[in-house]
């Protein structure tokens, strides 16, 4: 079946005008990327209304015509350029003043005897620079995941982007080689394409920043709304991987924190202060763990760390300092009374290659990581209330625990 240019014109201002619409209806579902998706629906529409333009660019006289409609076409294309800018916290206001108005001086220039080549070849130029910059920002943009949709959609502009490149590069030689009867062959060519860009990008586009959306959110369950740490169950779930990866061959150690006569602040001082005292260890917390610790509130004022690897191997000396530094550093002022606050902390270690702990070993051997963690946690709460027991504001080793239960 034959379908002819016009057809694919129109074609291609319903899906696009389609595109826009469902663009900008997707905003409000998105309030963190609403601006940009409007800035993209305004790209859809504005790309729509210069294909318009482009079907009744002969009524007008002269070059007008082609220049208007290549004008408003480019600031569609730089648009969604735009928009895909403003989502890695930059813009493009200054670079598409400059390509329009490059553009219009060419147009001024070529005039009414210079305008088929301007519109067959020349004008792909600075479509293809655009859609060659929205690529850019797709291959830039560090919060989108490399997902399906960000592949197809670096795709989409990246071919678009050489598509152009090549009418405004190569086109004009094949003409002149093979004579004219190539350029309404490249041209429903260039429409079949730009049909498919004008679907394609706009639902990739949509389904990457609903993923961001669903990412957003699921990590919002995960995350302790006070400390901004990760909550209990995202402890389990993280550590249940950071335990199945260490196996038998990685030591884990894990440190069970617990602030030491935390009811009696907030009896004392209110709850203001406790959640002051609570944010504060958690700073120091994540201070001396490092980004690499699996680190959590999973009770009340109830912490747990994980550390695999080498670093498990230096927990104690870290576990030690974090009773120090936050004892000094936890001093709060409410009402003109100072607060004191220090914790407790209890560390296990779990060695694929000793015999202790049995339960925990075979829990490991077996890949059965949210029991091996439960067993890690039991140990290390029973160091914890050892600790507690002599006194508070130290740390407590889990094999010193067992020994003084055993004696």
């Amino acid at each position: 079946m034959q379908v002819d240019l016009f057809t694919l014109y129109f074609l291609a201002i319903g899906t696009l005008f389609a595109s826009a619409g469902m663009t900008l209806w997707e905003h409000r579902a998105h309030p963190a990327r609403s601006k940009e998706l409007k800035i993209l629906a305004g790209g859809y529409a504005t790309l729509g209304v210069g294909v318009a333009l482009a079907i009744w660019r002969h009524a007008l006289p002269g070059a007008w015509g082609g220049a208007i409609s290549n004008l408003v076409i480019v600031t569609g294309y730089l648009r969604v350029a735009h928009g895909l800018a403003v989502m890695n916290g930059r813009q493009y206001r200054m670079a598409s003043a400059v390509i329009l108005a490059l553009l219009a001086l060419a147009w001024v220039i070529a005039g009414a005897r210079g305008q088929v080549a301007m519109w067959l070849y020349f004008s792909a130029i600075p479509i293809s620079l655009a859609s060659a910059m929205a690529t850019r920002e797709l291959l830039r943009n560090d919060g989108l995941e490399w997902a399906q949709a960000r592949s197809i959609a670096v795709i989409v502009t990246g071919i678009h982007a050489v598509l152009y490149a090549f009418r405004a590069c190569v086109l004009p030689w094949l003409a002149t080689r093979y004579g004219q009867a190539v350029l309404p062959l490249v041209s429903k060519i260039t429409m079949y394409e730009g049909v498919l860009y004008s679907v394609v990008l706009p639902m990739t586009l949509l389904r990457l920043v609903r993923d961001e959306t669903h990412s957003r959110l699921l990590q919002e369950s995960q995350t302790d709304y006070l400390t901004r740490l990760g909550n209990r169950r995202w402890f389990f779930e993280e550590g249940a991987r950071v335990l199945s990866r260490a196996g038998t061959r990685e030591r884990v150690a894990l440190l069970a924190f617990d602030l030491d006569r935390f009811k009696t602040i907030n009896d004392r001082y209110g709850h203001q202060a406790g959640d002051a005292v609570l944010k504060t260890f958690a700073n120091v917390a994540r201070g001396e763990l490092g980004p690499d610790a699996v680190l959590a509130r999973i009770g009340g004022e109830e912490f747990a760390a994980l550390l695999a690897g080498r670093d498990s191997d230096r927990a104690q000396m870290i576990g030690e300092r974090i009773v120090q530094r936050f004892a000094q550093t936890a001093a709060h002022t409410v009402d003109g009374s100072g607060v004191r606050a220090t914790v407790s902390i209890g560390l296990t270690l779990s060695d694929p290659q000793s015999r202790m702990q049995p339960g925990l070993q075979a829990g490991l051997h077996a890949h059965n990581a949210p029991a091996a963690l439960a067993g890690l946690l039991s140990v290390a709460d029973a160091a914890l209330y050892d600790a507690k027991a002599l006194g508070g504001n130290r740390l407590e080793l889990a094999q010193r625990a067992e020994r003084s239960q055993n004696a």
